[in-house]
Parts: structure tokens; sequence; C-alpha cells
């Protein structure tokens, strides 16, 4: 078993953890916490028996007793936890976007060729899905690709102690967060995995008082063909995305959460890709990162292959951000 430590005590780490103990991969063994009453709140809120687990308040004390740590901290924390993980031994599993930008990314790959057992994926659930796949091969099979046009716009439920003159953390540079970097990372990600990395780009954002981006539309170029991508958390929107060939399409209910995939081929006829996700979306990939962990020559291509596209998915998304001229605190350290 893998045991497995975890960093974050927020909705997505519960169900990472649901996820990866339904593989039977995974045996969570830690559990790390600014302070011991918040950890232990958070593993009665578990529904899985927990009397072995420990909660830790360092980073030190977290890494002795695991082989994988899964780190759903702010985004502008991620690059010191990953940091120390690597060095301690401990492979990563970092929440998407990984890093705030290219150097940190850079710094991070030179550390992992010193560690060259240990191994770090980012957390990209949607691309592991089968149904990502079926669109994968649906358009590798168009004559003529034309580009898409993809949405992820979801209300945060942080906007409204933003409204009332707080500074949550998602909606704030100092985190290194905001619409392109909370939500948009899906889209993003999912345009890239499908086409490869963009030949430029080009970020129209909404601004908050602070200076992160509430919302925004993203422009990825291509050689033949754009791609048009809609984000936001200042509102709700229930347009699909769409992925356009000559006369066919493929609509997409949520980019993110991919629960109805329909090929039309423009002929008036269409049929369902893919298959009903399971529950919880993070099952595939937490069995992908097990597959690699226990047997890392086996399964080397794959995980190069995610790898580079992580490190593709932060230069976008830092050249977008350029783009628009937000900066991130995280981007003038040395």
């Amino acid at each position: 078993m893998i045991k497995l430590g975890i960093i974050g005590t927020s909705w997505i780490t519960a169900m990472l953890i649901d996820a990866a103990i339904k593989t039977k991969a995974y045996d969570l063994t830690t559990v790390y916490s600014r302070s011991q009453a918040s950890g232990e709140k958070f593993l009665a809120s578990l529904d899985l028996d927990t009397d072995n687990v420990d909660v830790v308040t360092t980073l030190s004390d977290l890494y002795q007793n695991i082989d994988v740590v899964y780190i759903a901290s702010p985004n502008a924390l991620h690059f010191e936890q990953a940091k120390v993980a690597i060095q301690s031994g401990v492979h990563v599993i970092v929440e998407k976007p990984s890093f705030s930008n290219p150097t940190e990314f850079e710094k991070i790959e030179s550390l992992l060729a010193t560690h060259p057992d240990v191994r770090l994926f980012e957390a990209a659930r949607h691309v592991h899905q089968p149904n990502f796949k079926a669109i994968q091969e649906t358009v590798a099979k168009m004559d003529q690709l034309q580009g898409a046009t993809l949405v992820y716009q979801k209300y945060s439920s942080r906007y409204n102690a933003y409204l009332a003159g707080q500074e949550p953390n998602v909606l704030t540079r100092e985190f290194s967060a905001g619409a392109l970097y909370d939500l948009g990372v899906y889209p993003i990600y999912a345009a890239l995995a499908v086409y490869g990395a963009p030949n430029a780009v080009q970020y129209l954002p909404r601004l908050l008082r602070n200076g992160a981006d509430g919302s925004g539309v993203a422009n990825l170029f291509y050689d033949n063909f754009n791609v048009t991508v809609i984000f936001g958390k200042t509102s709700n929107s229930y347009l699909p995305s769409e992925f356009y060939g000559l006369k066919d399409t493929i609509s997409v209910s949520n980019i993110a959460e991919l629960e109805k995939v329909t090929y039309y081929d423009g002929e008036g006829n269409n049929n369902h890709l893919g298959d009903v996700p399971e529950e919880n979306p993070m099952i595939r990939e937490s069995q992908d990162f097990a597959n690699i962990i226990n047997d890392p020559t086996k399964n080397h291509a794959e995980y190069s292959q995610w790898f580079q596209l992580a490190k593709q998915v932060n230069q976008t998304l830092f050249d977008l951000r350029q783009s628009a001229g937000i900066e991130f605190p995280a981007d003038i350290k040395e």
C-alpha cells in the first residue's frame, strides 16, 4: 500500500482521499494542518476509520512516514511544500495549477533530476477521465480541425465575501489565484491535451479591485485555427463547450466534469461518446498515479507525457497572465 499524506483540509482533499481509498492502492496515514484542532476536525468529517491516522503541524513530521503527499493548499504555497517533499524523497501529487510560474516549475524539474526515484504529478483530474480520452480520439479523426470554444464559469463560494470587502485567498494575486488559475486552468488543460501548446496567446480579463482577475476570455492561436476559452468566478454559465471539425462537432456539457459528450456528424446524426462518469472524478487519476509509483519503469512514457503537459500548461497560464499585465508576488521572488 502507498502511504498517503495530505496538505489542505478542503472538500477537494476529502474527495481525493475518498478516491485514493477506493482504488485500494493507498492508505491514509498523515494529515498536515496548521493546527492540531483543525486537522482533527477534518479527520472527524471523513467517512472512514481514521484511528491510525496522525495529525501533524510541521512538514518535517509529515514527510517522515509517507510515500506520497497530496498538496491542495493555496497556489502560492505549492512550490515550497513540493520542494521539501522531493528533498525528503516523497512523491508529490499537487493540485492544479501546480506552480505560480515557469521559474518555479523549472526549479522543481531540476530538483527532480537530482532525486530520480521521486515523481511529481499535477492533479488535472478531467484529462484522466475516459470521456476526455474519447474526445481526444474523436478530434484526432476529424478531417479538418477548426478549433474550439471552451467554457467554465462558476460563481465562487467566496465571491460574496469579496463583495463584503474581504480578500479571500482564491481571489487574490498574493496567493497566485484568480479566475484564470482557479477555473481557467480546466479548459486550458483540455485545449493543450487535445491540440498541444499554442503558438501565441491573448488574455482579456475583467479585473477585481485588488488586481486579480474575476473573469475573462483567453484566445489560444494555432496554425490553422483558434481556441476561445471563457471562464469566470463572478457568475454562472450553463453553456456547453465545443470542439469543431469541418461540419462535425463535439459538444461537452461541462469541460471540467464531462458528464455528457455528444458527437454531431453534420448530417443530422449524433451519438454519445464515452460513458457515465464515476461518482468520484478523482478515482482515475489516483489509479494512474498509483500505477506509476508502483511501477515507474513500465509506465514511464505516460508519466513523461503528463509531466510535459503540466509544464506546457504552466507556461501557457503564465503567458496569458503576461499578456494581460497580471503579476503575482511569486513572480519577483528570487
